[in-house]
């Protein structure tokens, strides 16, 4: 199961992300979660705690084994590199385990437009790809609403691409355009999380924007989802009604 997660910022994305993931732990299943957001926090959701987290170097800052991977040298670092590099022993020589969840933190490319081609985005792009197609773990991958770290061919193994929206239009036209982006990549199987509902106002506001077929459920505000976050907690081991939501939602996803 290949499940990638986006979203508007504020949205939730991670919280849902972290929650999946320790669910399917709990089932025995090999999981790893990548976060692939440039707001790296999926950590701390997974359970991981803030001193676990100094110890771990999102892979776009280890300049060493990007040079030694793609062949780029201190001199010519960003104009002559392999464009394959070998990362199938990445997942396991870097990811961090908790609770049942293996941890890869990707980070970012910090210099260079979007359309940038330099040994660090190579990189993640390949491990990505090695994540989604070579390997038989359950994969969730916490995403910024771009998809640049998805191709085609990547994208065709992936299971879903679920958005994450909450009751407002801003988030909703985050969906659309994930949507249309998804649709370039052939990927079909888009599906809608809402999360942080208060009313039946918000849901009705959620389902007229939201094909039926396309909703796979509600997650409705919890406070204690805050309390986790100022504890550095996951939500997972406080907020037992968001648990219980997406242990629904994830029951949508295994029966499609």
């Amino acid at each position: 199961m290949k499940i990638a997660i986006t979203g508007k910022g504020g949205v939730g994305k991670t919280t849902v992300a972290a929650i999946l993931a320790r669910l399917y732990a709990d089932e025995g299943r090999k999981v790893l979660a990548a976060d692939v957001d440039p707001d790296a926090n999926l950590g701390m959701a997974l359970g991981f705690t803030a001193e676990d987290l100094q110890e771990i170097t999102p892979i776009s800052r280890m300049r060493a084994l990007i040079a030694e991977r793609t062949g780029a040298s201190a001199e010519t670092f960003g104009k002559f590199f392999k464009i394959n590099p070998k990362v199938d022993d990445i997942p396991d020589m870097l990811a961090k385990e908790k609770n049942g969840v293996k941890l890869l933190v990707m980070g970012t490319i910090e210099t260079g437009g979007s359309g940038c081609v330099c040994p660090e985005h190579v990189m993640l792009k390949q491990v990505i790809s090695h994540l989604i197609i070579r390997r038989e773990d359950v994969v969730i991958m916490d995403m910024e609403a771009g998809l640049e770290h998805l191709g085609r061919g990547t994208a065709d193994f992936m299971d879903f691409f679920l958005v994450v929206v909450e009751p407002g239009e801003r988030s909703i036209q985050t969906y659309h355009k994930v949507v249309q982006l998804a649709a370039d990549l052939g990927i079909s199987k888009v599906r809608v999380i809402a999360n942080k509902v208060r009313s039946r106002a918000d849901e009705e506001f959620i389902t007229a924007k939201v094909a039926e077929r396309d909703l796979l459920g509600f997650i409705h505000f919890d406070d204690d989802v805050s309390a986790a976050d100022r504890a550095g907690r996951s939500p997972y081991d406080i907020s037992e009604k968001t648990v219980q939501e997406i242990r629904a939602i994830k029951q949508r996803i295994d029966n499609e």
